[in-house]
Protein backbone atom coordinates (compact mmCIF):
# COMPACT_ATOMS: atom_id res chain seq x y z
CA UNK A 1 0.00 0.00 0.00
CA UNK A 2 2.80 2.42 0.79
CA UNK A 3 3.89 2.35 -2.87
CA UNK A 4 0.61 4.02 -3.85
CA UNK A 5 0.17 6.25 -0.80
CA UNK A 6 3.16 8.42 -1.67
CA UNK A 7 1.99 11.00 0.74
CA UNK A 8 4.02 13.54 5.54
CA UNK A 9 5.29 16.40 9.56
CA UNK A 10 5.45 16.96 13.20
CA UNK A 11 8.08 19.68 13.75
CA UNK A 12 11.55 18.28 14.11
CA UNK A 13 14.92 19.54 15.27
CA UNK A 14 16.86 21.49 12.67
CA UNK A 15 19.75 23.95 12.85
CA UNK A 16 17.69 27.11 13.13
CA UNK A 17 17.55 30.33 15.10
CA UNK A 18 14.67 32.68 16.04
CA UNK A 19 12.22 29.76 15.86
CA UNK A 20 9.94 31.18 18.54
CA UNK A 21 8.27 33.62 16.11
CA UNK A 22 7.80 31.05 13.35
CA UNK A 23 10.60 32.50 11.21
CA UNK A 24 13.39 30.01 10.52
CA UNK A 25 16.87 31.07 9.42
CA UNK A 26 19.50 28.49 8.55
CA UNK A 27 22.88 29.15 10.13
CA UNK A 28 24.66 29.82 6.88
CA UNK A 29 23.48 32.77 4.81
CA UNK A 30 21.67 31.75 1.62
CA UNK A 31 20.72 35.25 0.49
CA UNK A 32 23.23 35.17 -2.40
CA UNK A 33 21.71 32.02 -3.85
CA UNK A 34 19.05 32.55 -6.51
CA UNK A 35 16.18 30.15 -6.03
CA UNK A 36 14.05 29.10 -8.99
CA UNK A 37 10.47 30.26 -9.44
CA UNK A 38 7.73 27.90 -10.60
CA UNK A 39 4.30 29.07 -11.73
CA UNK A 40 1.66 27.16 -9.78
CA UNK A 41 -1.83 27.22 -11.28
CA UNK A 42 -2.81 23.78 -10.02
CA UNK A 43 -3.46 23.84 -6.26
CA UNK A 44 -4.12 26.21 -3.37
CA UNK A 45 -4.29 26.15 0.42
CA UNK A 46 -7.48 24.38 1.44
CA UNK A 47 -7.36 21.65 -1.17
CA UNK A 48 -8.15 18.21 0.23
CA UNK A 49 -8.27 15.01 -1.80
CA UNK A 50 -9.64 11.73 -0.45
CA UNK A 51 -8.92 8.33 -1.98
CA UNK A 52 -9.98 4.76 -1.35
CA UNK A 53 -7.48 1.94 -1.93
CA UNK A 54 -8.78 -1.35 -3.29
CA UNK A 55 -6.91 -4.63 -2.97
CA UNK A 56 -8.65 -6.87 -5.46
CA UNK A 57 -12.37 -6.36 -4.74
CA UNK A 58 -11.86 -5.20 -1.15
CA UNK A 59 -11.71 -1.61 0.11
CA UNK A 60 -8.42 -1.98 1.96
CA UNK A 61 -7.52 1.59 2.92
CA UNK A 62 -8.14 5.31 2.73
CA UNK A 63 -5.70 8.10 1.93
CA UNK A 64 -5.95 11.89 2.11
CA UNK A 65 -3.76 14.67 0.73
CA UNK A 66 -4.30 18.14 2.15
CA UNK A 67 -2.69 21.54 1.56
CA UNK A 68 -2.64 23.57 4.77
CA UNK A 69 -1.88 27.18 5.65
CA UNK A 70 1.63 27.75 7.04
CA UNK A 71 2.70 30.83 8.98
CA UNK A 72 6.33 29.70 9.27
CA UNK A 73 9.06 30.95 6.97
CA UNK A 74 12.58 29.79 6.13
CA UNK A 75 15.05 32.51 5.22
CA UNK A 76 12.07 34.79 4.73
CA UNK A 77 10.53 32.44 2.18
CA UNK A 78 6.85 31.51 2.32
CA UNK A 79 6.00 27.84 2.82
CA UNK A 80 3.13 25.53 1.94
CA UNK A 81 2.40 22.69 4.37
CA UNK A 82 1.18 19.50 2.68
CA UNK A 83 0.02 16.54 4.76
CA UNK A 84 -0.69 13.01 3.56
CA UNK A 85 -2.34 10.32 5.67
CA UNK A 86 -3.05 6.68 4.98
CA UNK A 87 -4.84 4.05 7.03
CA UNK A 88 -6.20 0.55 6.59
CA UNK A 89 -9.91 -0.24 6.70
CA UNK A 90 -12.13 -3.04 7.99
CA UNK A 91 -10.76 -6.56 8.03
CA UNK A 92 -7.30 -5.37 6.94
CA UNK A 93 -6.82 -3.94 10.43
CA UNK A 94 -6.82 -7.45 11.86
CA UNK A 95 -3.77 -8.72 9.99
CA UNK A 96 -2.06 -5.65 8.49
CA UNK A 97 -2.96 -2.42 10.25
CA UNK A 98 -1.68 0.72 8.53
CA UNK A 99 -1.38 4.18 10.10
CA UNK A 100 0.89 6.43 8.01
CA UNK A 101 1.53 10.16 8.07
CA UNK A 102 3.70 12.14 5.68
CA UNK A 103 4.33 15.89 5.67
CA UNK A 104 6.37 18.33 3.65
CA UNK A 105 7.10 22.03 4.01
CA UNK A 106 7.20 23.15 0.40
CA UNK A 107 8.73 26.39 -0.88
CA UNK A 108 5.76 28.36 -2.21
CA UNK A 109 7.73 29.88 -5.12
CA UNK A 110 10.28 27.21 -5.95
CA UNK A 111 8.14 24.08 -5.44
CA UNK A 112 10.92 22.24 -3.59
CA UNK A 113 10.94 20.97 0.03
CA UNK A 114 12.71 22.45 3.05
CA UNK A 115 11.55 19.89 5.60
CA UNK A 116 10.05 16.42 5.45
CA UNK A 117 8.72 14.00 8.09
CA UNK A 118 7.61 10.44 7.60
CA UNK A 119 5.85 8.33 10.24
CA UNK A 120 4.98 4.83 9.04
CA UNK A 121 3.21 2.10 11.00
CA UNK A 122 2.40 -0.89 8.78
CA UNK A 123 1.81 -4.17 10.57
CA UNK A 124 4.91 -4.56 12.73
CA UNK A 125 6.96 -2.36 10.39
CA UNK A 126 7.76 1.19 11.50
CA UNK A 127 9.69 4.08 9.94
CA UNK A 128 10.47 7.46 11.48
CA UNK A 129 12.32 9.88 9.19
CA UNK A 130 13.08 13.58 9.63
CA UNK A 131 14.87 15.30 6.76
CA UNK A 132 16.05 18.90 6.47
CA UNK A 133 16.70 20.11 2.92
CA UNK A 134 19.43 22.76 2.54
CA UNK A 135 18.56 23.51 -1.07
CA UNK A 136 21.09 26.36 -1.37
CA UNK A 137 23.91 24.07 -0.13
CA UNK A 138 22.81 20.97 -2.09
CA UNK A 139 22.55 18.98 1.15
CA UNK A 140 19.99 16.91 3.02
CA UNK A 141 20.39 16.13 6.71
CA UNK A 142 18.63 13.51 8.84
CA UNK A 143 20.11 14.96 12.04
CA UNK A 144 22.96 12.46 12.09
CA UNK A 145 24.22 12.30 8.53
CA UNK A 146 24.42 14.74 5.64
CA UNK A 147 23.85 13.74 2.01
CA UNK A 148 25.02 15.49 -1.15
CA UNK A 149 22.10 16.14 -3.51
CA UNK A 150 21.43 18.23 -6.64
CA UNK A 151 19.59 21.55 -6.50
CA UNK A 152 15.80 21.37 -6.31
CA UNK A 153 15.75 17.79 -5.02
CA UNK A 154 12.24 16.62 -4.09
CA UNK A 155 10.87 14.42 -1.31
CA UNK A 156 8.11 11.80 -1.56
CA UNK A 157 5.27 14.28 -1.13
CA UNK A 158 6.70 17.40 -2.76
CA UNK A 159 7.29 15.31 -5.91
CA UNK A 160 3.53 14.93 -6.26
CA UNK A 161 2.85 18.66 -5.98
CA UNK A 162 5.79 19.67 -8.18
CA UNK A 163 4.64 17.24 -10.90
CA UNK A 164 1.26 18.97 -10.95
CA UNK A 165 2.95 22.23 -12.02
CA UNK A 166 4.53 20.66 -15.12
CA UNK A 167 3.23 21.63 -18.56
CA UNK A 168 1.96 18.62 -20.51
CA UNK A 169 0.17 20.58 -23.23
CA UNK A 170 2.72 19.72 -25.93
CA UNK A 171 3.51 16.22 -24.68
CA UNK A 172 3.66 13.36 -27.17
CA UNK A 173 3.02 9.72 -26.38
CA UNK A 174 6.20 8.19 -25.02
CA UNK A 175 7.66 11.48 -23.74
CA UNK A 176 9.47 11.19 -20.40
CA UNK A 177 9.38 13.77 -17.62
CA UNK A 178 12.16 13.27 -15.08
CA UNK A 179 13.28 14.86 -11.80
CA UNK A 180 15.20 13.77 -8.72
CA UNK A 181 13.65 12.57 -5.46
CA UNK A 182 15.37 11.89 -2.12
CA UNK A 183 14.04 8.85 -0.28
CA UNK A 184 15.46 6.50 2.36
CA UNK A 185 18.87 8.17 2.22
CA UNK A 186 19.19 7.83 -1.56
CA UNK A 187 18.57 9.86 -4.70
CA UNK A 188 16.04 8.37 -7.09
CA UNK A 189 15.45 9.72 -10.62
CA UNK A 190 11.66 9.77 -10.88
CA UNK A 191 10.55 9.18 -14.46
CA UNK A 192 6.99 9.70 -15.70
CA UNK A 193 6.02 8.49 -19.17
CA UNK A 194 3.18 10.23 -21.02
CA UNK A 195 0.69 7.74 -22.51
CA UNK A 196 -1.91 10.07 -24.04
CA UNK A 197 -5.49 11.03 -23.20
CA UNK A 198 -8.42 8.86 -22.10
CA UNK A 199 -11.89 9.19 -20.63
CA UNK A 200 -12.43 7.14 -17.49
CA UNK A 201 -15.31 6.41 -15.13
CA UNK A 202 -14.85 6.24 -11.37
CA UNK A 203 -17.27 6.42 -8.41
CA UNK A 204 -17.55 10.19 -8.72
CA UNK A 205 -18.42 10.08 -12.41
CA UNK A 206 -16.81 10.29 -15.85
CA UNK A 207 -13.71 12.43 -16.47
CA UNK A 208 -11.39 13.49 -19.26
CA UNK A 209 -7.88 12.43 -18.25
CA UNK A 210 -4.22 12.44 -19.15
CA UNK A 211 -2.63 9.04 -18.67
CA UNK A 212 0.87 8.46 -17.31
CA UNK A 213 3.09 5.60 -16.37
CA UNK A 214 5.56 6.28 -13.54
CA UNK A 215 8.52 4.07 -14.48
CA UNK A 216 8.91 1.76 -11.47
CA UNK A 217 11.70 -0.49 -10.23
CA UNK A 218 11.11 -4.13 -11.07
CA UNK A 219 11.80 -7.09 -8.84
CA UNK A 220 10.48 -6.62 -5.30
CA UNK A 221 6.96 -5.32 -6.04
CA UNK A 222 6.46 -4.96 -9.80
CA UNK A 223 7.07 -7.34 -12.69
CA UNK A 224 7.57 -4.69 -15.37
CA UNK A 225 8.46 -0.99 -15.43
CA UNK A 226 4.93 -0.08 -16.57
CA UNK A 227 2.92 -1.98 -13.94
CA UNK A 228 1.80 1.29 -12.34
CA UNK A 229 -0.48 3.61 -14.34
CA UNK A 230 -2.04 6.90 -13.27
CA UNK A 231 -4.88 8.99 -14.74
CA UNK A 232 -4.93 12.70 -13.86
CA UNK A 233 -7.64 15.24 -14.62
CA UNK A 234 -7.18 16.92 -17.99
CA UNK A 235 -7.44 20.45 -16.60
CA UNK A 236 -5.34 22.99 -14.71
CA UNK A 237 -5.73 21.06 -11.42
CA UNK A 238 -3.96 17.94 -12.70
CA UNK A 239 -5.48 15.87 -9.89
CA UNK A 240 -4.76 12.12 -9.85
CA UNK A 241 -8.17 10.49 -10.24
CA UNK A 242 -7.19 6.86 -10.57
CA UNK A 243 -4.08 4.73 -10.12
CA UNK A 244 -3.77 1.03 -10.93
CA UNK A 245 -0.86 -1.21 -10.01
CA UNK A 246 -0.20 -4.81 -10.95
CA UNK A 247 2.05 -6.24 -8.25
CA UNK A 248 3.58 -9.66 -7.67
CA UNK A 249 0.78 -10.68 -5.28
CA UNK A 250 -2.26 -9.22 -7.00
CA UNK A 251 -3.51 -5.78 -7.98
CA UNK A 252 -4.11 -2.47 -6.19
CA UNK A 253 -6.30 0.42 -7.28
CA UNK A 254 -6.49 3.91 -5.77
CA UNK A 255 -9.55 5.99 -6.69
CA UNK A 256 -10.57 9.56 -5.88
CA UNK A 257 -13.77 9.64 -3.83
CA UNK A 258 -13.90 13.29 -2.77
CA UNK A 259 -12.28 16.62 -3.59
CA UNK A 260 -12.54 19.88 -1.65
CA UNK A 261 -11.13 23.36 -2.19
CA UNK A 262 -9.69 22.76 -5.66
CA UNK A 263 -8.44 25.79 -7.55
CA UNK A 264 -9.97 25.26 -11.02
CA UNK A 265 -13.01 23.61 -12.62
CA UNK A 266 -12.43 19.87 -12.97
CA UNK A 267 -12.70 17.91 -16.23
CA UNK A 268 -15.85 16.02 -15.30
CA UNK A 269 -18.17 15.05 -18.14
CA UNK A 270 -21.77 15.82 -17.23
Amino acid sequence: MKNLIIIVISLFTIEVANASDGVYTFQNNSSAFEFRKIANNSFVVGEKLTYVIHYGFIDAGRATLEVEECDKKINGRKLVHAVGKGKSLGAFNWFFKVQDRYETYLDAEGMFPWMFIRRVHEGGYEISQDYTFYQHKKEVSDGKKKYDVPHNIQDMVSSYYYARTLDFSDAKIGDLFEFNTFMDGEIFPLKIKYLGKETIKIRKGKYRCIKFCPVVQTGRIFKTEEDLQVWISDDENKIPLLAKANILVGSIKMELTKHEGIKNPISKIK
